[in-house]
């Protein structure tokens, strides 16, 4: 039997809300009307009538689900380099805790209304769970190799780990400019073109990444010696990191770009004027915790790109939670409008994973799920609203 959810507003994202409209789905969750209050469908129907707004499921474009187990163990504030060793020394971890902390943050994802999840893998160890999960995972197999010599061995080593997974929605990525070289970056592009499969990228997360391309000086130099690696082939551009790896990749290969903490306009115009295939991904809540700093987002949205969020990892967030992404957001952008921002919370990030066939909107044929918004004003998002999961 097919179940009727009215609320305040239905926001289709697709197209405009719908003041006391009503969804209709199936026990499959299937969508199979969005009606406005008066439409003759919904006579004689028992409506299930909420206060506040019902949106689709939450895509969450960026995740690290092997890194759950560092809840809370990271102090705040480190800065970028200080947080990568620390991930570093923690991540040989007995693998039982490992699992129950995955365990438990694939709940808390599904519990906080995300139906899709863009998750950053280093191992295999993430596959069982999400073999078993109701949320749909693409998950990006990350390679790490600065040294040029290193990048067929650290491909084909992914190329391994890509083969643990048991479903399609499986690639390989680069992990970053700084840990990536221009040889192991190329094989990257030729993995993806081959393989039809985007590709998303930790992108300048910290000013060190762009004072260590531009100037080879910086928190970097100090980071690869302490872990024994040579650089000394690594020349500096003269120009951000952006710029130079961007350069390594396809026009037509679809690149996510993750949290542009330091992305500056020059870098924004660099890949307006290429006109190349971008998605921007921003995890606030993370680039408080690490740097403190909140992207320039004024200097994103008057461009043509997509824009997605993400939450990061546990290692870095209180919680993997899309809507205190949005409320971060809002509350430091406050002129940002929420039929704006819940494009980038929903559809946006399933265009760019490629679901955006079941997922990202409330439209008929698809299962987007449904999360209710409560203590909203009008079609605004408060610092006391909620996401409750109606499907």
């Amino acid at each position: 039997m097919n179940t009727f959810f009215s609320a305040d507003y239905i926001v289709p994202v697709t197209s405009e809300a719908i003041k006391n409209g009503v969804v209709e789905v199936t026990e499959d969750g299937v969508i199979e009307g969005v009606y406005l209050p008066n439409h003759p469908n919904l006579q004689g129907r028992a409506i299930n009538r909420k206060e506040g707004i019902i949106v689709p499921g939450f895509v969450n474009a960026h995740c690290h689900l092997e890194l759950s187990h560092m809840l809370g163990v990271i102090p705040k504030g480190t800065g970028l380099v200080p947080f990568l060793q620390r991930v570093i020394s923690l991540r040989a971890a007995d693998e039982r805790l490992v699992q129950k902390a995955m365990e438990a943050a694939d709940a808390q994802l599904y519990n906080n209304g995300i139906v899709a999840v863009g998750d950053h893998a280093n191992t295999n160890l993430s596959a069982a769970v999400k073999a078993r999960s109701s949320i749909h995972y693409h998950t990006f197999i990350e390679v790490i190799g600065f040294e040029p010599d290193t990048a067929s061995q650290k491909l084909a080593e992914a190329r391994k780990i890509r083969h643990l997974f048991s479903n399609e929605a499986v690639s390989i990525t680069a992990h970053a400019p700084y840990s990536v070289s221009k040889e192991l970056f190329r094989l990257l592009n030729e993995e993806a073109i081959r393989s039809n499969k985007s590709l998303s990228v930790h992108n300048q997360e910290s000013e060190e990444e762009n004072r260590l391309f531009r100037y080879k000086v910086g928190q970097f130099l100090d980071f690869y010696q302490a872990l024994g690696r040579d650089i000394s082939g690594f020349r500096a551009q003269a120009r951000n990191s952006l710029q130079t790896f961007m350069s390594y990749i396809s026009p037509e290969t679809p690149v996510l770009l993750v949290h542009n903490t330091y992305t500056s306009p020059k870098d924004i115009f660099f890949i307006e004027r290429l006109e190349r295939n971008v998605s921007w991904c921003f995890c606030p809540n993370a680039n408080l915790y690490i740097e403190g700093v909140l992207p320039k987002l004024r200097n994103f949205v008057a461009y043509r790109h997509k824009i997605t969020l993400g939450t990061d990892s546990l290692a870095s967030n209180d919680r993997l939670c899309i809507l205190s992404e949005l409320k971060t957001l809002h509350q430091h952008f406050p002129e940002l409008l929420f039929s704006e921002t819940i494009k980038w919370a929903t559809l946006n990030g399933a265009l760019f994973l490629g679901i955006a066939g079941k997922y990202g909107s409330l439209e008929i044929g698809k299962a987007p799920g449904l999360n209710l918004l409560t203590e909203t004003d009008g079609l605004t998002i408060t610092p006391d609203t909620e996401v409750v999961r109606l499907i």
